[in-house]
């Protein structure tokens, strides 16, 4: 064990820590300072601590991904370097070995994902809430932060009134600005803002985006999945890319899993040029040569969707886009139908409202941090989770990085109250 691991684990008894913030990054944070001897408080503003890492669990709970090292950082964009040092200290195989400790094992899917093999967030939580109470976590619900005194204390709005909390050091995880309403509301900015720490804006992540289709279209295909398509995009360096997946028409654009994993590209270059332009390839199986060949038959007595149905697969929604982007007449033109189906451009015009998002980006910049997440403005306060300026797609990486940070948080408020 080297030096600062050793310190991370010398015990800290009588200090008094407060973690502001309920959810993974909050608990772990907490979970890490209890272990070293801290008396650690969690202040959550809900009723229930972890509310939006259930929600994110309904489908199955994606704790984490198997990608190697070097891949599963890259996800992180810009700030993957800065998320590769928290992950050196907390990876995907510690976070798995992590949630077999609470006796839920996990498993990788066929995409590469890490599921508990139950595929439920509850479990896991329910047995690592017990497990914090059971060690001396004390957990404050109901208690929504707002802001310092001038001395220094934590004030909450709490079911009594007002309540003041000092302490030896704070870690605020505050979540970022999506889902409002399980406490994810970014209200916390303009707090951080008055004590002259420097924040990123925070943008949607993980979103769908706003098409203007017709009032037809929208009627008629609203909730229509699309599978299987590839989508074609610019890179903010402009350099193409490609993916294939799944995604769903909406009634005010487009959304699903293939656009989230590609949503911020095309957020970034809305707010550069005002629009984005994805193009989708609506048969996978088939080149160009081929749906021209296929289209160009004579299609007799069989109506044209019904011609396009048999002679290519393009039926439903794929039909109606074809439509909504050629025009009627133009679809009795096999070769302007073949080029549309292989490359149909969509033109997105804005991201969904952050409160839709799966997650935000922006937040607190990594830049108003040291390498241990302490706010430099702040000695003594660190912050961890969604509320920083990073961001990652669906499939995992988002809860391993406010994991990882919730460790990194808790590692520095050690070493920093071992120096106070």
């Amino acid at each position: 064990m080297d030096a600062a691991s050793a310190l991370d684990m010398a015990p800290a008894p009588g200090r008094r820590v407060a973690v502001v913030g309920g959810g993974p990054a909050g608990l772990f944070a907490a979970e890490r300072l209890r272990a070293a001897g801290c008396e650690v408080h969690v202040f959550e503003a809900k009723g229930s601590v972890g509310r939006k890492f259930l929600v994110a669990g309904k489908g199955g709970l994606n704790l984490t991904h198997s990608d190697p090292p070097a891949l599963f950082a890259s996800r992180y964009r810009e700030r993957a370097g800065e998320v590769a040092g928290w992950l050196d200290a907390f990876d995907a195989d510690a976070l798995r070995a992590w949630a077999l400790g609470l006796g839920v094992e996990t498993f990788v899917g066929s995409s590469g994902r890490v599921f508990p093999r139950d595929l439920k967030a509850a479990p896991l939580l329910r047995g690592w809430v017990r497990r914090l109470r059971a060690e001396g976590v004390q957990l404050h619900v109901h208690h929504r932060w707002t802001g310092w005194t001038d001395g220094g204390g934590l004030r909450f709005e709490a079911p009594g009134g007002e309540r003041i909390f000092e302490a030896d050091a704070t870690v605020l995880a505050l979540g970022g600005g999506s889902w409002p309403e399980l406490g994810s509301d970014g209200a916390w900015q303009d707090l951080l803002r008055k004590a002259g720490i420097d924040l990123a804006p925070l943008r949607p992540a993980n979103c769908g985006f706003d098409v203007d289709w017709s009032a037809h279209f929208a009627q008629r295909h609203a909730g229509a999945p699309l599978k299987p398509v590839i989508a074609h995009w610019r890179e903010t360096d402009d350099s193409l890319h490609a993916l294939q997946g799944e995604c769903v028409v909406s009634a005010h654009g487009i959304e699903g899993s293939l656009v989230y994993a590609i949503s911020a590209a095309l957020r970034d270059r809305i707010e550069r040029e005002g629009h984005a332009v994805v193009e989708l390839d609506l048969a996978p199986g088939r080149d160009n040569a081929r749906l021209r060949g296929e289209l160009a038959r004579p299609r007799g007595k069989r109506s044209l969707s019904e011609h396009l149905r048999r002679a290519a697969g393009l039926d439903g929604v794929k039909a109606g886009l074809l439509r909504e982007v050629l025009g009627a007449d133009a679809l009795h033109d096999p070769q302007a139908v073949a080029a549309a189906a292989k490359r149909l451009p969509l033109r997105l015009r804005a991201p969904r409202p952050i409160a839709e998002a799966i997650s935000s980006a922006g937040g607190v910049r990594l830049e108003a941090l040291d390498a241990e997440l302490m706010l430099r403005a702040r000695p003594g306060t660190f912050a961890a989770g969604e509320m920083l300026d990073w961001e990652a797609p669906t499939g995992g990486y988002l809860l391993t990085a406010c994991f990882a940070s919730g460790h990194v948080a808790a590692g520095g408020v050690l070493r920093w109250l071992s120096r106070a």
